[in-house]
């Protein structure tokens, strides 16, 4: 695929992404930041990233790796997309029954793997803490209903 079709499928992505904003229902309540304003603003940048790229490889100037003879897939990458599919599956499989931070660290941890951290006490320990932040913050401050942090109703 050439760069042009390619920031021409991205554009699709970003009318199909603008579209489906119109779904979010608008709060009852009187906001000055309504539920859309921030996936209409993460819309509108990458809408810009889109057009800055197309024009650009309209131009000529974006690398056309079409032409190039097909290069095989670097080692191990199998092994690596298995193990950041995976993390997501443990996380969605694990959530009900471990609870958010449990099935969240497991997943943290299946990516770091997937970018070749070692699985030891350290990365557990990263993978741990970002999970409880993450749950922290958009459960308890934001309100977001992750459900509890632990199987145990917390």
């Amino acid at each position: 695929m050439t760069p042009f079709r390619l920031g021409l499928g991205f554009a699709v992505i970003c009318v199909v992404a603008y579209w489906q904003l119109g779904a979010i229902a608008e709060s009852t309540i009187q906001m000055a930041v309504g539920p859309t304003a921030v996936p209409k603003a993460l819309t509108a940048l990458f809408a810009l990233a889109v057009v800055l790229y197309t024009v650009s490889a309209w131009r000529g100037r974006q690398v056309d790796e079409s032409t190039e003879p097909e290069q095989s897939a670097l080692p191990g990458s199998g092994k690596r997309l298995i193990s950041v599919f995976g993390g997501g599956v443990l996380f969605i499989a694990g959530v009900g029954w471990l609870g958010f931070v449990a099935a969240a660290t497991a997943c943290g941890l299946c990516v770091a793997r997937a970018f070749d951290a070692p699985l030891n006490t350290k990365s557990l320990l990263i993978c741990a803490a970002i999970s409880v932040v993450l749950w922290a913050v958009f459960a308890k401050l934001l309100g977001v209903g992750l459900g509890p942090a632990t199987p145990f109703g917390f």
